[in-house]
Parts: structure tokens; sequence; C-alpha cells
């Protein structure tokens, strides 16, 4: 079964495009949700929980039409909003149970199952303690119990490492790495940090401006460059690198350290690096291929609909045609 199927889906809230044609598919798994404030992330997620009615568009979740009613989103996803959405008064335990009970199971097995998971997520000694009392990282622990508290197939998590510190936002990506990779559950994770996409899932979705750019995996979406190295060097260089611009090789990036990234013309082999540094007593301890990775796929991506857009604008689109500048009240 897809985890999600999305048919041109799309939201405008007044005149702006929130999301704008979103044509998706995906597998259970790891899913990172990756793009800017105002890309459309919280919009996507709060139409595949049913918050939010599309504007137009079909699609199924879990095998379910994205349009019909019913207890099934609560029983089968949890939701981890990016905001608090935390109810004053209430101890962890509490709240989690509640949230238990309004997915649908009964008060007792609620408050057993709430324990269970404050338990498992580091909060059992403050189970008792009113909400408005935890830190950052405990209200980021007691979203994902509720989220959790049902034992649902797949998770919606929205920021989840939102205003945590090093040590938080890593032990939060634990979290959820285990609950994907040991316990078998499917997540999408939305955010605009590179590095949690990059730790935590086997999937990417890129989305800006409310347009999808690019959906695959992510050991897929490194494109290969058989142009560009990283070149460890050790001696001498300043003849060795005045040699390379001759034959056409471009520097574009070095650290001062003997460490260059470089842009070789075409037919250039690597052997060439060898003979070149040999002829001037350097030492090449080490070459590797140059791929491209997530960061630069991103602004590469992002980079190119800012140009296709300035087209449309520049060649008189009218409103609604080309890419649209869409935002959503939460990104």
């Amino acid at each position: 079964m897809e985890l999600l199927e999305l048919n041109s889906v799309s939201r405008r809230f007044g005149s702006r495009w929130a999301l704008r044609d979103v044509t998706l598919r995906l597998g259970p798994g790891r899913i990172g949700l990756l793009g800017p404030n105002g890309a459309g992330k919280s919009t996507l997620l709060k139409i595949i929980m049913g918050l939010l009615e599309p504007t137009s568009g079909t699609g199924h979740v879990l095998g379910q039409p994205l349009h019909e009613d019913g207890t099934w989103r609560r029983q089968r996803i949890g939701y981890m909003p990016e905001a608090d959405a935390l109810v004053p008064g209430l101890g962890g335990a509490e709240y989690v149970a509640l949230a238990g009970e309004l997915a649908g199971l009964p008060r007792r097995q609620a408050l057993r199952r709430a324990h269970e998971v404050l338990s498992y997520l580091e909060l059992e000694e403050a189970r008792y303690r009113r909400l408005e009392e935890y830190s950052t990282g405990m209200k980021q622990r007691i979203k994902l119990a509720q989220a959790l508290v049902h034992d649902p197939p797949l998770l919606l998590l929205d920021e989840p490492t939102s205003g945590l510190d090093p040590a938080g936002r890593e032990a939060m990506l634990q979290l959820l790495r285990v609950l994907g990779q040991e316990h078998h559950k499917s997540l999408i994770v939305s955010t605009h940090l590179l590095g949690d996409v990059e730790q935590v899932c086997d999937q990417v979705v890129i989305l800006n401006e409310g347009r999808l750019l690019f959906q695959g995996n992510l050991s897929e979406s490194s494109g290969r460059r058989h142009d560009r190295y990283v070149l460890h060097v050790e001696g001498e260089t300043t003849a060795f690198l005045d040699d390379l611009r001759l034959e056409g090789v471009r520097l574009l990036d070095d650290n001062g350290r003997g460490r260059w990234r470089v842009a070789v013309p075409p037919g250039w082999t690597t052997r060439a690096f060898f003979l070149l540094a040999d002829h001037h007593q350097v030492v090449v301890r080490g070459l590797r291929r140059d791929d491209e990775d997530l960061e630069e796929l991103f602004r590469r991506l992002v980079s190119a609909q800012g140009r296709a857009g300035e087209t449309a604008v520049d060649q008189g689109a009218a409103p609604g045609d080309g890419v649209q500048a869409g935002g959503d009240e939460a990104s």
C-alpha cells in the first residue's frame, strides 16, 4: 500500500497559493519534507491529517480517500504540530491519555499507554508535572508522546527539533531514527534543516513556494558529477596549482589546509593529477569525486525556480501562470 498519493493538490488562502498542483506518491519509510519557511510544508501536513481541505485535487492517505471523513485518520496517524498546542493545567500523563482517548482508545488503555510512552521518551519523572512547567525539550517530547500514544503506523512531525539546543536536537533525531528503523514507523518529517533530513530520512520531498521541486530516495538525491573533485595535497603547491590552471582546471574552493575543490575540463583523467603532482614534488593525500549533495541540490532547484519565475514576469505571464509565490500560516 502506498503511504500517500496526491494528484494535483492545491490549497489557496485568499489570493495566495500555499500549495500549487502537488502530485506526489510516497511509499512507507522515513520521508523528509524539506523547504524554507513559507514553502507549504505545514499546509501539506494539515491536508494529510484532514485539518484542511484542499482547494482542488484528489488523493489517498494509507489507502483511504483524502476527502473521506471519519475517525480513521485519528486512529492511524499521529500528528506532532509545530506549535505547542498544550492544555494548561494538565499533567503530562493526563494530557497524553487525553490524546489517546481522542484517537479512539478506551480510558483505561489510554492511561496505560500514556505511562508506557512517557517512560519510553524518558519523561516518567515529569508525568504528573503541569505542562506549563515543562522546558522546551520536554514540550517537544510530550508532543511526540501524544502523537505516539495510540501506536499509529504513520507519524506527521512538523519541525520536531524546533527550539532545541544541540544536545536536545541530537536526542530527538535519535528517537526518530529508532522509531523508523526499529519500530517500523513511517515518518513524514517537515523541516527547513537539511541536517535533520540527512540524519533521519531515507526519502526526501522538496517544496518551495507551494510547488514540488523534487521527490526521491535520499541516496539518489546527490547528482553524480564527473567534472568536480576534492583534492588533498601536501607540499609546495604554488607551481602545481599554476600548472593545473594552465591545463584548464578551475579552483572552486580552498580551505587553506591543502584541501581543494576543483572543476576539470572535458577529457580530464584523474591520472593527470598525480603526474603533475609528481612533477612538482607534491604529494596527493586524497582524491574523490565531488558529487552534488542535498544542500547543493536544494539551492540549485530553488535558484532555478526563481529564475523561471523572473522569466514568467518578464514575459508578462498572467497571475496564476508559472511559479506562484505562496505561503501558509506556519510554513
